[in-house]
C-alpha cells in the first residue's frame, strides 16, 4: 500500500486542482451571470458581451481555464522534485508518463553523436538525392501549390468565419464568436496528422526531450492564435496580413532578448522599411466599418501582442531544436498536443464544447468551413517542413511572400476592402523590403562559402 502512496497523492493534486478550479468557475459564471438563468453557461455569458473590450474578460477567462493543466502540472511537478519520486523502483504507468514529461526519454544517446547520426541520414535523404532539371522543378511546383492552395484557402476561411453570418435551419442568420474552438480544432488535427504521419514513417532521429518543454511554445502558440482570430473583429484581413510582415522586429528583439543573437545591418534597415510600409498601408486601408478610434487601437494591440507571443514561439522551438535535436514533425506533434490539452481544457470550463457543437448543428456550413480551415492549417504545416527540407529556407520565403501578396488580394476582391494609393505603396515597401532581406541574405551566405573554400588555398 505504501507504493501506492505517492501515485494518490499526485492523483489528489489533479483532483483538488480541478475542483477549486470548477468552483471559482462557478463563481466567475453568477458574478458575470446576473440576470441570466443557471442553465447560460460561461461561454454563452461572454458571447453576450458587446463591449470594444470584451475581449479582455475573454482572455483572462480562457488563461484561467488553461490553469486547469498549469496547476496541477507545477504542484506534481514540486511534488516530484521534493520527494525523488522518478528514482524509485515501482515502473508504473503513472511513473513512464510522468517521467516522460519532466526528464524526457533517458536511454537516448548524447547529443553530439545523435546530431552526428542524424546529420549522416538527413545527407542520405531528400536533401543530397540528385535530380534532373525537370525533376527539381516538378517538386517547386508541387511545395509551391501546395503552400498557396492550403494556406489561401486557409486565410480566406479565417476571414470568413470571424466576420460573416451563418444561415440556420430557419433561415435566421448569426455570427460564430467563439475564436477557441477554432484553435482547438485546428491543433487538435494538426497534432494527430503529425501522430499519424510519424507512425506511418517513423523518424530516423530518437525524441529526447521532456514533453513539458513543449508546453510553453505551446501556450504562447494558442495565444499568438486566439489574438490572430480576435483582431480580425477589429481590422480587416490585409491590414492582419501585412502585420505578420512586420514580425521581423519582435522576432530580433526576442532573439536578442533570450539567444543574444546578432544581426547584420541590411536586417535592420529592412525591418524599418517592412514597418514604414505596413505604417502607410494601415493608413490608406481604413475600413469604414471598423474605424472608430477605439477599435481601431484595439485591432492594432491585438496584433501586437499575436507578434509577441508568436515570436516567442519560434525562438524557443528553436532553442530545442538546438538542445534535443528533434525533428519538425516530433516538433509539430509535441506543440499541437499540449494545445490541444489546453484549449480543451480551457473550453469544458466555460461550457465552449456544448456551445460550439450547438452553433455547428445549426448551421452546417459553418462545420464545412471549419473542418476545410483545420484541414487547411495541418497540410500547410506538412508542405512548410517538406519544402524547408528540399529547397531550404529561402525559397520557402519567397513562396510565403508571394502567398501573402496573393492573400491580400484575394481578400480584397472577395470581401469588397478598399486600399488607397498609399496603402498600395506601402505593400509594394514592404514586399520590396522583404525580397531585398532574401537576396542579401543569399547573398551573404555565399560570400562565407567562398571565404571558407578559399581557406585551404591560402594556406598552402
Amino acid at each position: 500500500m505504501s507504493n501506492r502512496v505517492p501515485e494518490l497523492i499526485i492523483c489528489s493534486f489533479i483532483v483538488v486542482s480541478l475542483l477549486v478550479i470548477h468552483f471559482f468557475s462557478d463563481l466567475l459564471r453568477a458574478s458575470l451571470g446576473g440576470f441570466y438563468t443557471k442553465d447560460v453557461t460561461l461561454s454563452q455569458i461572454l458571447d453576450a458581451q458587446n463591449s470594444d473590450y470584451a475581449w479582455l474578460l475573454k482572455l483572462l477567462v480562457n488563461c484561467f481555464g488553461y490553469s486547469c493543466v498549469f496547476v496541477p502540472g507545477y504542484l506534481i511537478y514540486k511534488y516530484v522534485a521534493r520527494t525523488g519520486y522518478l528514482e524509485r523502483g515501482n515502473k508504473t504507468i503513472l511513473h513512464t508518463a510522468i517521467n516522460m514529461c519532466i526528464t524526457g526519454n533517458s536511454t537516448y544517446e548524447p547529443l553530439d553523436v545523435a546530431a552526428s547520426t542524424a546529420d549522416k541520414e538527413r545527407s542520405t535523404g531528400s536533401v543530397a538525392v540528385k535530380r534532373t532539371s525537370s525533376q527539381e522543378a516538378v517538386q517547386l511546383l508541387w511545395c509551391f501549390g501546395g503552400l498557396m492552395v492550403s494556406y489561401l484557402t486557409w486565410g480566406v476561411l479565417q476571414e470568413k468565419i470571424m466576420t460573416q453570418k451563418y444561415l440556420n435551419f430557419a433561415g435566421e442568420s448569426s455570427k460564430f464568436k467563439d475564436s477557441q474552438f477554432l484553435v482547438f480544432a485546428n491543433r487538435l488535427l494538426a497534432f494527430m496528422v503529425a501522430l499519424i504521419y510519424l507512425q506511418w514513417q517513423p523518424s530516423p532521429t530518437r525524441h529526447r526531450a521532456p514533453l513539458y518543454k513543449y508546453s510553453f511554445a505551446s501556450f504562447s502558440n494558442i495565444m499568438s492564435a486566439w489574438f490572430q482570430y480576435e483582431a480580425l473583429k477589429f481590422v480587416n484581413f490585409p491590414t492582419q496580413v501585412l502585420a505578420k510582415s512586420c514580425k521581423i522586429i519582435p522576432v530580433m528583439v526576442m532573439g536578442k532578448i533570450m539567444s543574444k543573437a546578432k544581426y547584420e545591418s541590411y536586417e535592420y534597415a529592412t525591418a524599418v522599411l517592412i514597418s514604414l510600409g505596413m505604417i502607410f498601408f494601415m493608413s490608406g486601408s481604413a475600413d469604414s466599418n471598423k474605424a472608430s478610434g477605439v477599435t481601431t487601437l484595439t485591432g492594432v494591440f491585438l496584433l501586437s501582442l499575436y507578434m509577441v507571443f508568436d515570436s516567442f514561439t519560434a525562438n524557443w522551438q528553436g532553442s530545442l531544436f538546438k538542445s534535443y535535436g528533434m525533428t519538425s514533425l516530433q516538433m509539430m506533434c509535441g506543440v499541437n498536443l499540449f494545445s490541444s490539452i489546453f484549449t480543451g481544457a480551457s473550453l469544458s470550463m466555460q461550457g465552449g464544447f456544448m456551445d460550439s457543437l450547438s452553433f455547428a448543428t445549426e448551421h452546417p456550413k459553418f462545420v464545412f468551413d471549419m473542418v476545410v480551415l483545420s484541414i487547411c492549417s495541418a497540410v500547410g504545416q506538412l508542405f512548410i517542413y517538406h519544402t524547408i527540407d528540399v529547397f531550404g529556407p529561402v525559397v520557402f520565403t519567397i513562396i510565403m511572400t508571394l502567398r501573402q501578396a496573393v492573400a491580400i488580394m484575394l481578400s480584397c476582391f472577395i470581401y469588397h476592402h478598399s486600399v488607397s494609393a498609399l496603402g498600395i505603396f506601402g505593400v509594394l515597401i514592404v514586399f520590396v523590403a522583404i525580397f531585398l532581406r532574401v537576396y542579401c541574405t543569399q547573398r551573404l551566405r555565399a560570400m562565407r562559402k567562398r571565404a571558407e573554400a578559399n581557406k585551404p588555398k591560402m594556406a598552402v
